[in-house]
C-alpha cells in the first residue's frame, strides 16, 4: 500500500483538525493587523504570513476531504469587522506575530511528530520551515526597530561546576542559590506569553458587548497579571530585569474588529497552550520558590480554562473535534 493512501489516524486527523480552527483564527486576526498597520515592514511581515497561512489552508482542506471528513468551520471573513477603528499598535501587531509565530512552530513540530503519511510529514516540514522563516524575520524586525526584548544576560565561569549544595532546590528565604540559565528558559517565555495575553484581554474587554464575555477577560487578565507578578517576583529576587508590558500599545477604541466567538476561542487557546508551557516549566524547575509559582499558575489557568469552556458551549461557539467511534450507541441502534 503506497504510504500516501494509508487512512488517517486518530491524530493525524486530530492535529489537521487543530491546524484548521487555530490557523483560520490567526489569519482573521492578521487580516485586521494588516489593515492598520502604518509602518511599510512590518505590513510587509505580514503580507508574507498572509500568503502562508492560505497556502496551508488549502493543504489543509485537501488532506481533511480526502479522508471524508468534513472541513471544520473554524473562522470566517464573518468574524471580521474591517471597518474597526485601531485597537493595536505597529509594535503590538508585530509582538503579536512573533509569539504566535512561536506557538506556531511548536504546534507543528508535534504534528510532525505523529504524522506517518509521508505526504503528511512532508507538509508539516514545510509548514515548520515556514515558521522559521517567519521565525527569524519577526525578531530581525524586532531588533531593527529596537523593540525586541532580550532574555538577562549571564556572564561565564572560569570551568564546568557540580551541585554539591544540598539547599540546591531550596529558593524560600532568600537561602536558596540564584535562578539557573535553564529556568530561565521557561521563566522568559512564560512571562513574554503571559504579556500578550494579558494585553489582549484588556483589548478585547474594552470592545466586546457581553457583560458576561467582559467579566470573563477581565478574569482572565487579573489571572494572568497574577501569574506575571509571580514569575516576575522571583526575578526580582535575583535582581534580574523583567520584559515590559504591552499595555500602553493597547488604544482607548471600543470598536471590536472580531466577533465575540473569535475573541474568546483566541483567549480560550492562548489560556491551554500557556498551561503545557508552564507544565514544562514545573519539570525543569529545580528551585522550590519556582515549581511553587508554575503550579499555581496552572491551576489558576485550569479554573479560567473551565469557564472558558462553559461559555463557548453556551453559546454554541466550540466545534466538537473528530470522536472516537461509539461502540455501545451503535450497538443499541441494531
Amino acid at each position: 500500500m503506497e504510504n500516501n493512501n494509508l487512512k488517517l489516524t486518530a491524530s493525524e486527523i486530530g492535529t489537521l483538525w487543530g491546524e484548521y480552527v487555530n490557523g483560520t483564527m490567526t489569519e482573521i486576526v492578521n487580516r485586521y493587523m494588516i489593515s492598520i498597520i502604518e509602518d511599510e515592514e512590518i505590513k510587509q511581515v505580514f503580507e508574507i504570513a498572509i500568503k502562508t497561512g492560505e497556502k496551508q489552508k488549502k493543504q489543509l482542506v485537501s488532506f481533511i476531504e480526502k479522508d471524508g471528513f468534513p472541513v471544520p468551520i473554524g473562522f470566517t471573513e464573518s468574524d471580521l469587522n474591517r471597518s474597526a477603528e485601531r485597537l493595536f499598535s505597529d509594535t503590538f501587531c508585530l509582538n503579536y506575530l512573533h509569539i504566535m509565530t512561536i506557538h506556531g512552530l511548536l504546534g507543528h513540530t508535534t504534528a510532525l511528530s505523529v504524522s506517518v503519511r509521508k505526504d503528511l510529514r512532508e507538509f508539516y516540514h514545510s509548514c515548520v520551515d515556514d515558521a522559521k522563516s517567519m521565525y527569524d524575520l519577526t525578531i530581525e524586525l524586532l531588533l531593527k526597530k529596537g523593540v525586541f526584548q532580550r532574555d538577562p544576560y549571564f556572564y561565564p565561569t572560569e570551568s564546568p561546576e557540580l551541585i554539591i549544595a544540598k539547599d540546591f532546590t531550596d529558593g524560600f528565604f532568600g537561602k536558596g542559590r540564584v535562578l539557573s540559565s535553564t529556568e530561565i528558559i521557561s521563566i522568559s517565555l512564560n512571562i513574554k506569553k503571559g504579556i500578550m495575553a494579558k494585553a489582549l484581554s484588556i483589548g478585547f474587554s474594552q470592545v466586546t458587548e457581553s457583560k458576561d464575555i467582559r467579566r470573563f477577560f477581565e478574569e482572565l487578565e487579573k489571572t494572568a497579571d497574577g501569574n506575571l507578578q509571580a514569575l516576575s517576583k522571583i526575578l526580582h529576587k535575583d535582581n534580574l530585569p523583567v520584559p515590559m508590558s504591552w499595555e500602553s500599545e493597547i488604544t482607548t477604541s471600543k470598536d471590536s474588529p472580531f466577533s465575540d466567538k473569535l475573541m474568546l476561542y483566541h483567549m480560550g487557546f492562548l489560556a491551554q497552550t500557556a498551561q503545557v508551557y508552564y507544565g514544562t516549566g514545573l519539570a525543569g524547575a529545580m528551585r522550590t520558590d519556582l515549581a511553587l509559582a508554575y503550579e499555581k499558575a496552572i491551576l489558576k489557568t485550569l479554573g479560567v480554562t473551565r469557564k472558558w469552556f462553559g461559555i463557548m458551549v453556551k453559546n454554541k461557539w466550540l466545534e466538537q473535534p473528530p470522536l472516537a467511534p461509539n461502540r455501545k450507541e451503535l450497538a443499541q441502534d441494531k
